[in-house]
């Protein structure tokens, strides 16, 4: 055979080949769809039924926490009918396919949570102040103590919000998600300081309280001369202008949230937690708001450091609501009971818990641990 009569037959072997291949080829993209559409629809009907079972779940938590407010406000009592006693479903069924001809598409990018750096940057900016720092971790304990103390609050109440909120060792400036701080780490919230102070507490308590804060930084002024002097009536002006931005949006905890977590001044407003006068104040305002709420409800009991935390973590009306229930109701409760569905479901602890004593008694082990650390013995020295 002639080079050239086997070249003719390569080139047909190989025709041959590609025409036989074709039809496999084919075949492999439609059968690859019918397979993705079966499996989508699995999932779709298991997500429904899912979605149906949780949309009527949360549905009845919400009627029934309606319903416990209307009782608490008649003074009726309050049963475990009142509760709902299951746990929320859990979705079970296939994740959902991967449509496998679909373009990739980026992962969505997680918004930046500001930092400490971004705090101070923002209130120089936007407000002229620059909190006054102290000049070591334990002044800033000492000032926390005192301001604790004068507001009628405990030296228990305070190192157990304190241990389980930092693990025992978190500082004036400790951050969320950085604490401790691990190479890489990123903040999980904007909540700083000793009792985790968010951002949007730190505008509501200006909006509502702070002709308060004015008035005790006026009278601290009074006792200074000189450059201290002046340097405190700066930090009053800002405090001003912080204030009344505060304000500049209608009272109401969604407003403030947004202004938190959206603008540059609210950004800036936080700041101010960190300031060895404003920070301690701040922080001991929104533990003894917690204090006050139960008052006003009519439990004159003094709250055990345990029960104060349940309402500086769940928000004051589902804390008292756990704090007043029975001991034999709170071993039957889910703690679903005292959340939206998202927020349960970005809550591992109360997940992991399952019901009220449960929750209890985990905030409860932690505080005990966190007594241990260094930095929660010394924030009882400063006691």
């Amino acid at each position: 055979m002639s080079h050239r009569s086997l070249q003719l037959g390569l080139v047909c072997l190989l025709a041959t080949g590609v025409l036989m291949a074709a039809p496999v080829a084919r075949a492999q993209p439609a059968a690859a769809i019918t397979d993705y559409q079966a499996k989508l629809a699995q999932y779709q009907v298991a997500r429904a039924t899912y979605e149906a079972e949780a949309s009527a779940y949360w549905d009845a938590v919400t009627e029934k926490r309606r319903a416990r407010n209307t009782k608490r406000r008649e003074h009726l009592p309050i049963g475990l009918d009142d509760y709902v006693l299951t746990q929320p479903p859990v979705y079970s069924g296939p994740p959902r396919p991967i449509d496998p001809y679909a373009p990739a598409q980026p992962s969505p990018e997680r918004p930046e949570i500001p930092v400490v750096a971004d705090f101070l940057k923002n209130a120089a900016e936007q407000f002229g102040f620059v909190p006054d720092r102290p000049a070591n971790e334990v002044d800033f304990k000492r000032a926390y103590a005192k301001t604790a103390l004068a507001a009628g609050l405990t030296r228990d109440q305070i190192i157990g919000v304190y241990a389980f909120e930092t693990g025992g060792n978190g500082f004036y400036d400790s951050q969320a998600g950085l604490v401790p701080y691990r190479p890489g780490a990123r903040a999980i919230s904007p909540a700083v300081g000793y009792n985790q102070l968010l951002s949007t507490n730190t505008v509501s308590l200006f909006a509502e309280d702070g002709n308060r804060y004015l008035l005790a930084l006026r009278q601290k002024a009074k006792g200074l001369t000189g450059p201290l002097k002046q340097s405190m009536e700066r930090k009053i002006e800002g405090l001003k202008r912080m204030i009344a931005y505060s304000r500049s949006v209608p009272n109401r905890w969604s407003e403030h949230d947004r202004l938190a977590k959206t603008t540059p001044g609210g950004f800036g407003i936080h700041a101010a937690v960190l300031d060895i006068d404003l920070g301690p104040l701040l922080q001991v305002q929104k533990l003894t708001d917690s204090v006050r709420f139960a008052r006003v409800k009519g439990y004159a009991a003094p709250l055990t450091a345990a029960e104060l935390e349940l309402m500086n973590l769940t928000g004051d009306g589902n804390g008292f609501d756990m704090v007043t229930m029975p001991q034999a109701l709170r071993a039957r409760v889910p703690t679903a009971n005292f959340f939206q569905q998202q927020g349960y479901e970005r809550n591992p602890v109360a997940r992991r818990t399952g019901v009220v004593a449960n929750l209890i008694a985990d905030i409860e082990s932690k505080m005990s641990r966190g007594a241990q650390a260094q930095g929660a013995r010394d924030l009882a020295a400063a006691f």
